[in-house]
């Protein structure tokens, strides 16, 4: 593996003369500690959003923010979902498909997710792109021994009306109903950065 090595400076020899001069000792330990507190308060902020679990995990944000649209699928049991169902929780609103490989990395992240948090306020719900439907969902499910909810949306019909263009996608939807934030792409939505998200949405 390949390194770079900076080139360090050689000392000032006037800076060297300065810090051994007693007025200058004196004046570090007078003045030294409250700029290094101030300092250290004006960094403090950059910090803070550097530690934002949004961020860390590249979520975008809508500007501005949106109601999220409601929508009627079938399950691969037949039974229906609607969006409205889960009114007044969180809503994890995953698109993806059974031949999706970078969905299937996730997979079992999300349902490490949903067992969590699925008494907490928040849902999985997941909604397959696959043309066949139930014929095929069906059985990737149980191979993979997933149990969120999974809703079909064969023609892609609640991914248009999302403007989701590729997969996995991954919509976020606060308790409000509204469209908190969005991920194109997979992650791992059971690590420390994604734990700390849900727990600040779900208080």
């Amino acid at each position: 593996m390949d390194y770079c090595h900076p080139t360090i400076p050689l000392p000032d020899p006037g800076i060297a003369r300065r810090t051994q001069n007693p007025r200058y000792t004196k004046w570090v330990k007078r003045f030294g500690w409250p700029v290094s507190l101030v300092l250290g308060l004006l960094l403090f902020p950059a910090q803070v959003r550097a530690q934002d679990p949004a961020a860390a995990l590249s979520l975008i944000k809508p500007n501005p923010v949106r109601a999220a649209k409601e929508f009627q699928v079938t399950a691969p049991d037949n039974r229906s979902l609607r969006l409205s169902e889960f009114r007044g929780k969180v809503v994890f609103l995953n698109f993806w498909a059974t031949w999706c490989k970078p969905c299937e990395e996730e997979m079992p992240s999300m349902e490490r997710l949903h067992q969590r948090w699925k008494d907490k306020g928040l849902v999985v719900l997941a909604l397959a792109e696959d043309a066949d439907g139930a014929t095929v969902v069906a059985p990737y499910l149980k191979k993979h021994n997933l149990t969120f909810p999974v809703g079909l949306d064969p023609k892609m019909s609640v991914a248009g009306l999302y403007g989701v263009w590729a997969i996995p996608s991954t919509i976020i939807i606060d308790k409000k109903g509204n469209r908190a934030l969005f991920a194109n792409g997979p992650r791992e939505w059971d690590g420390p950065h994604a734990q700390a998200l849900f727990q600040s949405l779900l208080p």
